[in-house]
């Protein structure tokens, strides 16, 4: 009996599948490899990939921007609503439309990259990225910067599950694998974390679109060090697109958020709740006609092993929380403290500095904790911090905030790092651009709809508690629709109206603050104990298989 085997090797700095015909023996010899020897110190290590961690870096740069890009408009929110003056919906949109569009596409750019190549996905994805930004930088009203935010979406659909996925094909061995997904969820996280301090310092000393400005640069020095630095690589064996699975995937998704946007906000309009249950729907089947393919866009039996459904939770929920919380605590810092954009940014830092420790120190205390207690730390700490915000006494002071987001980002750096390395381990070379798009599809729409779903119910509380407000018409609807809008209520109509709305507005948001640091708390809690059920005592990220 003969069999074919296929194996990706680098060739000229080219992954390229090369079969193998094996004899009896010799298959049986590759089955065994391919599951493990009995004693792992006896293996023999994969041969490493030369130039891997420069290769890492040009992986890492792309995704800082792709992870900025996610709340550097915090900061800049006040300064572009003066100037382009949006709606309250309009402004939700202008932040969160990027994550949820990045979101709802990235199992299909996964399973693309699969098919047609990783590195020419990543490379195709920067430069749109790179266009994107020179449209949302020149944009002249709210329509073209949300055109502008949609294209930036679909550049970084592109580049995201691509990073992760070539991390897998470049890293052959375990523990610098570990390592390296280490970085790059530090970069990430990072990422979001100084998107704030960016973008202020971006605003204050020139406008809010230079935060799109400043990403052309670094796509124009980071598209050719791709080119010659990455490898290529295809899965051996995969199949046609399923591009039935891919519309209902992101229909699914997009119809998911819209849904959840309006209802937390509200609505009880007919047209939003069959939105919400069409995107449930829609998922439901992709999910069944998934199952039903030899080569599936995501093979949801996945889904089935404990540890990687806690996983792929573990990053959703931390990033639905730490995403809203930035978003609210960069507005808390401006419009209730004073701060200008860039003292608002600096102010932030604790989360970035502790989102790079709990990354980095993620995979030595996941050889020594196991996963399980990894997830359980990193979640408790992010449960920790929501609960300190909401039992701090009114009005919240800076202090508290900072031990806030401290506790937020070390929580965020262990969970997320420890989630990716289950995902990318869960699953063989071949399918690495699926676990890429799982981690990366929680990841933003994790972002996307904390924004939306918390946000809204954060302007929800915000709007009931703007009562007996000495306005009438369009400007008592303003002033109470956003804190943005009562600001710019509160600096047109002046003197002592004006410092009664601005009063009443800080007072509104904080208590509206400790109201949706309640709920994350208990979104927190809640996943937490669902993580540490369906991770096993003492299980273990091994070199995936």
């Amino acid at each position: 009996m003969r069999v074919r085997a296929h194996r990706p090797i680098l060739v000229a700095g080219r992954a390229v599948a090369r079969p193998l015909r094996l004899g009896a023996r010799e298959a049986v010899r590759w089955r065994a490899m391919a599951q493990g020897p009995e004693d792992p110190g006896a293996a023999r290590r994969p041969a490493a990939t030369p130039g891997r961690w420069a290769m890492l870096a040009v992986l890492c740069a792309s995704l800082l921007l792709v992870a900025m890009d996610a709340t550097i408009l915090n900061v800049a929110l006040p300064s572009l609503i003066t100037d382009l003056r949006p709606g309250p919906l309009e402004q939700l949109w202008i932040i969160d439309i990027y994550g949820l569009v990045l979101g709802g596409l990235l199992v299909t750019s996964g399973a693309v990259g699969d098919r047609w190549g990783r590195k020419r996905l990543f490379l195709a994805g920067f430069v749109l990225f790179g266009v994107a930004s020179v449209l949302a930088a020149t944009a002249h009203s709210s329509a073209q910067l949300i055109g502008g935010r949609v294209l930036l979406g679909l550049g970084g659909a592109l580049v995201m599950p691509s990073t992760l996925s070539l991390i897998r094909t470049i890293f052959t061995d375990a523990h610098e694998r570990a390592l390296a997904i280490g970085v790059w969820a530090s970069v990430a996280g990072a990422g979001a974390c100084v998107g704030p301090l960016i973008g202020g310092v971006l605003v204050e000393h020139f406008s809010w679109q230079a935060a799109f400005w400043v990403n052309v640069p670094v796509v124009v020095a980071t598209v050719p060090a791709g080119i010659v630095l990455l490898p290529e690589y295809r899965a051996p064996q995969a199949g046609r697109l399923d591009w039935p699975g891919a519309l209902l995937s992101v229909a699914g998704i997009v119809a998911l958020a819209w849904g959840i946007k309006h209802v937390a906000k509200g609505s009880t309009e007919p047209a939003d709740m069959g939105t919400l249950l069409l995107g449930v729907l829609l998922l439901a089947l992709f999910a069944r006609h998934q199952l039903r393919l030899d080569d599936p866009l995501l093979d949801v039996r996945l889904f089935r092993r404990g540890p990687f459904t806690a996983a792929a939770l573990a990053t959703l929920l931390a990033m639905l929380a730490i995403g809203a919380a930035l978003f609210l605590i960069s507005l808390w810092l401006q419009y209730v403290r004073g701060f200008s954009p860039s003292e608002a940014g600096l102010r932030t830092v604790p989360s970035a500095l502790a989102m790079l420790a709990g990354s980095l120190s993620s995979p030595w205390l996941m050889h020594r904790m196991g996963v399980r207690g990894v997830l359980a730390v990193g979640l408790g700490a992010l449960a920790a911090g929501f609960l300190l915000l909401a039992l701090a006494p009114q009005p919240t002071t800076y202090p508290v905030v900072a031990v806030v987001l401290a506790a937020l980002g070390l929580g965020d750096g262990l969970a997320i790092t420890a989630s990716a390395s289950v995902l990318v381990s869960s699953v063989p070379a071949a399918r690495a651009g699926q676990a890429g798009a799982v981690s990366e599809t929680c990841y933003e729409l994790g972002v996307g709809l904390g924004v939306a779903l918390l946000g809204s119910i954060h302007g929800a509380v915000f709007t009931d508690r703007m009562t007996a407000l000495p306005l009438r018409g369009p400007d008592l609807d303003e002033a109470r629709g956003s804190v943005g809008g009562a600001a710019e209520v509160a600096h047109r109509v002046g003197g002592d109206t004006g410092a009664q709305v601005r009063a009443a507005a800080r007072a509104a948001f904080d208590d509206a603050l400790t109201t949706t640091a309640y709920v994350s708390a208990g979104i927190v809690v809640a996943v937490t104990v669902l993580a540490v059920c369906l991770v096993p005592r003492g299980f273990k990220v091994t070199g995936g298989h």
